[in-house]
């Protein structure tokens, strides 16, 4: 069983990946190796549109000049995707939301390889929007096939400082239980 955890936020070590860290933590005191996968210092270009992926029929992006493909291949080999952003504006970051519609779109061209993964979103901010946020990380999971457990609450969180997540102790018990969760169903269906 293998987990990977996407951090969608620009910023290194900041709330987002803390949140990631926590999660993928609690999954790997489980038994369940993990991989973090921020993009920090990456270069993620948005889908363009053009059928490459469908064309390929090897499971590819048509673009090659990025980071991608490092992302793509973890997605592919992994059983749990766990992904978490920052809210920019009331919504995941461009980096992140990139990453997504580009695997999305690769796994439904291609035999839809996410199909019955397990994961979730986690999101971050100062005041407002992670609902936003949290759903439209949400309804990537679902329009791809995948499982989602709950939690105790959303997997949401207040901070904008560096480290100011780690004061929303509802938050960290939520993902803590998400985690959990994630290592039950895991379980159920392995």
């Amino acid at each position: 069983m293998k987990a990977i955890g996407i951090c969608g936020s620009p910023r290194q070590a900041g709330n987002t990946e803390i949140l990631v860290k926590r999660c993928l933590g609690k999954l790997e005191e489980s038994g369940i190796e993990t991989q973090f996968l921020p993009v920090h210092g990456k270069e993620i270009k948005p889908c363009i549109a053009c059928c490459g992926c469908l064309k390929s029929k090897d499971g590819t992006c048509a673009v090659k000049d990025d980071d991608f493909a490092e992302y793509l291949d973890a997605i592919k080999k992994a059983d749990i995707i766990v992904v978490g952003s920052p809210v920019y504006f009331g919504s995941a970051t461009p980096q992140m939301m990139s990453i997504l519609d580009r695997a999305g779109y690769v796994s439904r061209m291609n035999g839809n390889f996410l199909s019955r993964k397990l994961g979730g979103p986690i999101t971050v901010a100062r005041r407002a929007g992670q609902n936003f946020t949290y759903a439209q990380l949400l309804y990537w999971f679902m329009i791809n096939d995948m499982v989602v457990p709950g939690s105790s609450y959303w997997n949401i969180a207040f901070g904008r400082a560096e480290g100011e997540v780690e004061n929303d102790t509802e938050a960290l018990a939520t993902i803590d239980r998400f985690a959990e969760n994630l290592v039950w169903l895991a379980g159920k269906l392995a």
